[in-house]
């Protein structure tokens, strides 16, 4: 079966919420994982702003070595260790070991894309690591994939009447 990503906060595509940004209270949001494959080991979690104009796939947030779980609960801490969830490890992302989220230039709209790595290991990097590091370690490793996206545009709703 193929990997499913949902995020109840909003429809695949469709506009973040506030809460969810840095423009907001910025939480992670809850993530529901379905169908993972009988010999997974661990995940990982990437968010990348997919429209940035000078750096492609600018990553907002980047998470290993997270158990095996259906649901990942929205504002998970911000600390480069969560010993709560069998010590996953958030690495540098926007300079920071936490979700970081969009935080778009006024008027741009900018498209994030969460992507759920199902891997066959264990990956153990220090959280100074970055997703390059991320994904030169999952090489070889990823069992399934699974992406949902999002937009957001700061100050949207005075923007767009």
């Amino acid at each position: 079966m193929e990997l499913k990503l949902t995020i109840p906060a909003y429809a695949d595509g469709d506009w973040m919420p506030t809460e969810h940004t840095a423009r907001g209270i910025d939480i992670s949001p809850e993530l529901q994982i379905e169908n993972i494959c009988e010999n997974a080991v661990s995940m990982a979690i990437t968010l990348n702003d997919s429209s940035h104009a000078t750096k492609p796939n600018f990553n907002h947030w980047v998470i290993w070595d997270l158990p095996i779980l259906n649901t990942i609960p929205a504002a998970l801490p911000k600390t480069a260790v969560l010993e709560q969830f069998g010590g996953a490890v958030q690495g540098t992302a926007f300079g920071v070991n936490c979700y970081r989220g969009p935080r778009t230039p006024l008027g741009e709209i900018h498209v994030y894309v969460f992507t759920v790595y199902i891997l066959d290991t264990k990956l153990a990097l220090p959280p100074e690591s970055t997703r390059d590091d991320l994904m030169q370690a999952m090489t070889g490793h990823i069992l399934q994939t699974a992406q949902y996206s999002g937009k957001y545009q700061t100050n949207r709703t005075e923007l767009t009447i």
